[in-house]
């Protein structure tokens, strides 16, 4: 298993960091163009979300990403230093009473990219599962 770390604080210029990390993780890591697209969007919609609701743009708190390589997965871990939040009970961006409000798109973006979308310390940290198929050339980094 690989794993990278990186922690930013909560300043909303800080995305191109991480689409940065992205992007040299895709690189480093050889994961598919099919996923990548997914990959970037939820990743950073999770950061957003990190840094405008966990941390409330407070640029003394930071946000941490880790990305965990295995053979069949990539686990994104997105974790901020807010109070945490309820994320069993978030309005349905769906509903026809939600679907003009600018916001609150993020989770359902991310449960319809990821294989897997998970909160734990009470919302302070999710992690963002992306199913990979094992290594065909038996190589590793």
């Amino acid at each position: 298993m690989n794993q990278v770390k990186i922690q930013i604080p909560s300043l909303i210029e800080n995305i191109r960091v991480i689409e940065s990390f992205i992007d040299n993780s895709k690189d480093e890591f050889e994961f598919e163009d099919d996923i990548y697209g997914n990959i970037m969007v939820a990743v950073t919609e999770s950061v957003n979300n990190a840094i405008r609701h966990g941390n409330k743009f407070d640029k003394d708190k930071n946000v941490y990403l880790t990305l965990q390589v295995e053979d069949n997965q990539l686990l994104f871990e997105v974790e901020d230093e807010g109070p945490g939040f309820d994320y069993d009970n978030l309005p349905d961006p769906t509903a026809p009473e939600n679907l003009e409000s600018p916001g609150g798109r993020g989770i359902f973006l991310m449960h319809n990219l990821c294989d897997e979308v998970n909160f734990l310390d009470e919302g302070k940290k999710v992690q963002l599962i992306f199913n990979i198929p094992p290594a065909q050339n038996g190589t590793s980094n």
